[in-house]
């Protein structure tokens, strides 16, 4: 049977798109992108306790006194794992994800209950739209509106539109017959009907659908993390990525809190606001008062809350200020200019990426940096939402990937090189000192290499040439994973003398670390040794002059760029910009060398 190409057809459709409704997808970008900026900056401004205790009293008021004070001892342990700016970002994205998905889904939902054509043809629909694997929605959303939050949010809505199309038809469709029948007698027209009958006995099943929309919102914002969504999402990307335990934990739980504090709320304000949740409610309370179940009345909620704002917004008013030090007026050259910077998670990208920054900030530049998997940072660059990264390997290994976006991107040069890319095993590894000697050894290491990002240049070698070359394929199987994975896998190997074949690349710091073993590659297959190039967006050179011309004078020797390497390591993650401080205050002129301002 012939291959139907439906792949290249979505591919064509979705390249249509894009060129001819650019401006369509430019103006729902900037309205989704004014939404979130909005809602985060309200979000961010207070201190987080002072947050913490306006959403807790939100949640005594609809819940009782248990769940507001469990709800401030979970947000105050978020503030205490360092997650909270990113908890709010994911609560803005959720936020703004759930309100323009109840503005779409509940008319949907009406118009499906009230003819039933409709409903037949909206089912497959959403059959579609909710069996379609999630991380599907992120790639037409990077290429509709670049990287960022907004192809997060729109991949959320599509996400999560189907269950409050849903109960809301349901709602409408169980309520009474006779009831809608009898309303009808008394002359109502249908709108009032529908308004004063229908949806108020509708509104407990509704809510259930808009409690259904805020838990996919909240697991598919997560999920946006890899492609510049930030949050934490961002955080859980990152932690997967470089096998962080910690980190992965921390954000982990972050997210169960704010789940579990949004699913109980939303439920409750249900109840709150159906005539038959209240009815319900007051029919399910017990008598007489007691501490724990306490719940105060609207007026003095809504007192706390106004409180408590008034002493956020005077904290930020009179509170301390910032204490990041001042840059000195000689070498502000940035007046607080935002620049994004976009990485990989390899340790010279890591270590390139934030020594920029903190060179940046030295300059009086607003940097932000920001991890993304490799194909979503080059359509994030060629969009125009990245300014630079300094991690491409050129002209071998990013090759597809340079030859794909070139013409909307600038090469800066090459700043480190030559590089070489490598099979390897552990030194104990005997008769095993070429990928020639990899053929008839297959048993021996399992059958399988272990691979990094399957986005990366490097693995995309191995598997349409490398393997080839060699008569590899079949033999052996590439897991893919991350660079993190693969080092992780490489040390409880060595630490149990196993056999084991991994990709690295040189230069990187494991080889300080272990006694290992490049497998030589007399064919040439892996090509010639790549240079480190800086990439930037096409029109960052006329925007940031400055910039561009340090970028294009960038050099770092072998013995800088693997101490830079091994200072980032040793910090930590999250502590990368103390390493790189740390690295560069040992290392007195390097900063007026790399970024020079006279």
């Amino acid at each position: 049977m012939p291959r139907l190409p439906l792949g290249d057809w979505t591919d064509s459709a979705v390249t249509y798109l894009r060129d001819h409704f650019g401006p369509l997808f430019d103006v729902i970008r900037a309205v989704v992108s004014g939404l979130y900026d909005g809602l985060d900056a309200v979000l961010q401004a207070p201190a987080p306790l002072l947050l913490a205790g306006i959403l807790a009293v939100l949640a005594l008021w609809l819940r009782g006194l248990t769940a507001g004070v469990l709800a401030f001892a979970g947000l105050a342990l978020v503030v205490s794992v360092r997650q909270w700016e990113a908890a709010m970002d994911t609560l803005s994205l959720v936020l703004v994800a759930t309100v323009i998905t109840i503005v779409l889904a509940v008319p949907l939902g009406i118009w499906a209950a009230r003819d039933r054509r409709v409903s037949a043809a909206l089912r497959p629909v959403l059959d579609f739209m909710q069996t379609m694997p999630a991380f599907v929605y992120l790639i037409p959303g990077i290429f509709f509106f670049g990287v960022g939050q907004v192809p997060g949010i729109i991949a959320t809505i599509v996400f999560s539109l189907p269950p409050g199309v849903r109960m809301t038809e349901l709602g409408i469709r169980q309520v009474d017959a006779e009831l809608v029948e009898a309303a009808e007698a008394f002359g109502t027209t249908p709108r009032s009907t529908l308004l004063r009958v229908q949806l108020p006995l509708a509104l407990p099943t509704v809510m259930a659908g808009v409690n259904q929309v805020i838990m996919l919102a909240l697991s598919m914002v997560v999920m946006s993390g890899m492609v510049g969504g930030g949050g934490l999402g961002a955080s859980v990307f990152t932690a997967i990525s470089q096998v962080d335990i910690g980190l992965g934990f921390e954000a982990g739980l972050s997210v169960v809190i704010l789940a579990m504090y949004l699913d109980r709320v939303t439920g409750a304000l249900g109840t709150r606001v159906s005539p038959l949740g209240r009815r319900a409610a007051a029919a399910a309370s017990p008598r007489g008062r007691r501490l724990w179940t306490y719940r105060p009345q609207t007026s003095v909620a809504v007192v706390g809350i106004v409180a408590l704002a008034l002493v956020a917004g005077g904290v930020n008013v009179f509170g301390a200020a910032d204490e990041k030090s001042a840059v000195p007026q000689a070498d502000n050259v940035g007046k607080g200019r935002r620049v994004d910077i976009g990485y990989i998670p390899w340790d010279e990208g890591i270590a390139s990426t934030y020594l920029w920054k903190e060179l940046l900030e030295r300059r009086g530049y607003a940097p932000k940096v920001t991890q993304y998997d490799v194909g979503a940072l080059y359509t994030g660059m060629s969009a125009g939402r990245v300014d630079f990264e300094t991690d491409s390997w050129l002209p071998v290994t990013h090759r597809s990937y340079w030859e794909k976006y070139k013409n909307e991107l600038d090469d800066y040069g090459s700043w480190y090189g030559p590089t070489s890319l490598e099979l390897t095993v552990p030194s104990y590894v005997k008769d095993v000192d070429s990928l020639a000697d990899l053929k008839g050894k297959g048993k021996q290491f399992g059958g399988r290499i272990i691979g990094i990002e399957p986005g990366a240049g490097m693995m995309r070698m191995l598997d349409e040439t490398v393997l080839d070359a060699y008569g590899l394929k079949g033999e052996y199987k590439v897991t893919t994973g991350s660079t993190a994975s693969m080092l992780a896998q490489l040390d409880r190997s060595i630490k149990a003398k196993e056999p084991v074949v991994v990709t690295l690349w040189s230069p990187h710091w494991t080889y300080s670390e272990h006694s290992l073993k490049k497998l030589e590659d007399p064919l040439g297959a892996w090509g010639k040794g790549d240079g480190v190039h800086t990439l930037a967006r096409d029109g960052f050179a006329g925007d940031e002059p400055r910039v561009a011309a340090w970028l294009k004078d960038f050099k770092l020797s072998e013995a800088e760029l693997t101490g830079l390497e091994g200072a980032v390591h040793k910090a930590g993650q999250g502590h990368e910009q103390d390493g790189v401080r740390r690295w560069l205050d040992a290392r007195p002129g390097l900063v007026d060398r790399l970024a020079p301002v006279g």
